[in-house]
């Protein structure tokens, strides 16, 4: 079997750096190998391994499209601004 250090790296490198911490932690776990995830984390951090996939989804939400629809028409007579307070 690999150090822990190797075998982190590889399967870093295989996945074209799209594992983070968790993925990498399962996939040891597939292999045999049984490791903490804090210590998969601080053996990233060790060797700069960061993951790709989460640096491309940072960006927040945004669901405005601008006017949807039409605006119905004043039917009632409501008055909508008024001059009194």
């Amino acid at each position: 079997m690999l150090p822990i250090e190797a075998c982190i790296k590889a399967i870093f490198e295989e996945n074209q750096g799209n594992y983070g911490y968790r993925r990498i932690k399962l996939a040891l776990a597939a292999k045999g190998y049984q490791v903490n995830h804090k210590k998969v984390q601080r053996i990233m951090k060790k060797h700069h391994l960061v993951c790709t996939s989460f640096t491309r989804r940072s960006r927040s939400y945004r669901s405005y499209k601008g006017r949807v629809g039409s605006v119905a028409k004043n039917r009632v007579n409501r008055r909508f601004f008024s001059s009194l307070p």
